[in-house]
């Protein structure tokens, strides 16, 4: 066990820029194969080789993206690229290499002590600092201070280098250091960064320092706040080198890897509930419907948690149901999304329109629209079955709701209940069995559920939304009866509003 300086010497050791320590690890995992940023989804063929590009060029880093595109796991997973152990003079404030020392504590050491200088190691998990941007952080918290108290017990002029009391950049000497949401920093402290990035000087109440840091540094930005909140200064921007853009999920698919991923859903809530494709497949759809949505706000995004949060409150709408009615197992039903309301509502910024209409409400237009999107995928085009005077399979379900009928469905219905009101429809069942027969009851009810969203959504039905569920009625009936200010622009009332 290296304990002292000279047996560090002796083991052959020698200093390595953080910078280079990146550089070298990542091109032995390029090399064998291994892969890097575990867990990170669907940046494989984008963000990850400008990541690869920027370390092998041993640049800082801007990672530029809206909300919830995972660029803090980034940063934070790139510890995995640095050496497990590095070694420092014990007792340095700096982590100071004991072959190449920069601050006053660490001169003196080995000055005083040559090669019998205590040496401890530093574990790469311990090697990160992340600061968030706020408008009252200071220079002195990023740089430092004089510290007059410790003038003034170690009784030392204030021209002495030893009364400094360092900030939190001089005490990630050889370690990553991530700043998330620069531009939320003041531009008075963008512009304290500029020597540290290139000239590696500091300077603290009048010192002039020579401090040759050797930071890794990931800064990150929304580029809503780039314009509207705040700005990163011309020539902070010029230094740092790399700039690489991050993006949602392009896909469906990598977005429900995503959420699974993410979603802390417990061993007995997968065990005892069933979630058919169809469900995953929605909670994707309402985050795509809401980043094209004419009340959402584009600039601001929609954040990959809205899906996560979306899950989990999906998975706990069905489980509080089988416990209040005592079943040993269930399975997701389009009624439980009336669940997923309050994780969707506090993540989308609505423009004047959205507002105009409510969250609540505009979340009722996503998932109606998600539905519709997902439609033709497991069941026939209503618009063109509307359309066709000879097979038209949705007749038999219109023809019932037509004659005043109406079918409500709450989120409380235990499963013989919730079996009972479907078939309670004339030629519903028939019409999923004869698309899928060999499909097992659950799927199959989910599927008539489906269809009455469907034809809903194309206007050949009216859906009312309520407090715990849904009613769908006959389309014209309901036209007639509703009040024009209980019917909105879609062709269903809300009794919620």
């Amino acid at each position: 066990m290296i304990k002292t300086l000279g047996d560090l010497k002796a083991s052959g050791y020698k200093p390595k820029g953080i910078k280079d320590e990146l550089r070298d690890n990542l091109i032995k995992r390029l090399k064998s194969g291994q892969k890097s940023f575990e867990g990170i989804i669907g940046y494989d063929e984008t963000v990850i080789p400008d990541l690869f590009t920027s370390i092998l060029s041993r640049h800082n880093i801007l990672l530029l993206g809206l909300r919830g595109q995972a660029k803090t796991r980034i940063a934070r997973q790139m510890i995995e690229l640095l050496d497990e152990w590095i070694p420092y003079v014990d007792g340095s404030e700096l982590y100071d290499d004991p072959l190449n020392p920069i601050s006053w504590f660490a001169h003196n050491e080995i000055k005083e002590k040559g090669d019998d200088t205590p040496i401890a190691w530093l574990h790469r998990n311990e090697r990160y600092t992340e600061k968030l941007a706020t408008p009252d952080v200071t220079v002195a918290d990023l740089i430092g201070d004089v510290d007059p108290i410790k003038a003034a017990a170690l009784k030392l002029a204030y021209s002495d280098e030893r009364v400094i009391h360092y900030g939190l950049i001089p005490r990630t000497h050889r370690q990553i250091f991530v700043i998330n949401e620069l531009p939320d920093l003041q531009a008075r402290i963008q512009v304290a960064l500029f020597n540290i990035l290139q000239e590696k000087d500091i300077q603290i109440r009048g010192f002039k320092l020579r401090l040759p840091l050797d930071i890794q540094f990931v800064f990150t930005a929304n580029p809503e706040d780039y314009t509207n909140r705040g700005s990163i200064v011309t020539p902070l921007k010029d230094r740092i080198e790399s700039q690489i853009l991050t993006h949602y999920p392009k896909t469906t698919e990598i977005s429900k890897l995503i959420t699974h991923q993410e979603a802390r859903v417990t061993k007995d809530q997968s065990a005892k509930i069933e979630v058919p494709e169809l469900a995953k497949d929605l909670i994707e759809q309402i985050a795509f419907e809401a980043r094209s949505s004419e009340y959402v706000d584009k600039k601001s995004g929609v954040s990959a948690r809205l899906t996560i949060s979306a899950f989990e409150n999906l998975m706990s709408t069905a489980e509080r149901r089988m416990l209040i009615n005592n079943e040993d197992k269930t399975h997701i039903r389009l009624a439980d999304f009336i669940g997923v309301i309050p994780a969707i509502t506090g993540k989308i910024e609505l423009v004047y329109e959205g507002e105009q209409e409510g969250p609540a409400k505009v979340t009722h237009i996503l998932i109606g629209k998600a539905i519709k999107a997902l439609t033709s995928t497991y069941l026939p085009d209503p618009e063109k079955a509307k359309k066709s005077k000879t097979n038209n399979q949705y007749a038999a379900v219109i023809d019932w709701f037509g004659k005043g009928n109406s079918l409500t469905i709450s989120d409380g219905l235990s499963n013989k209940e919730y079996a009972a009101v479907l078939r309670s429809v004339p030629g519903l069942e028939a019409l999923i069995k004869i698309l899928y027969p060999d499909l097992d009851e659950s799927n199959r009810l989910l599927l008539m559920e489906l269809a009455l969203h469907a034809l809903s959504e194309h206007s050949l039905l009216s859906k009312h939304y309520m407090s715990n569920g849904f009613e769908f009625k006959d389309m014209f009936s309901s036209l007639f009866n509703a009040s024009i200010d209980d019917e909105d622009e879609h062709g269903y009332q809300d009794d919620r509003y």
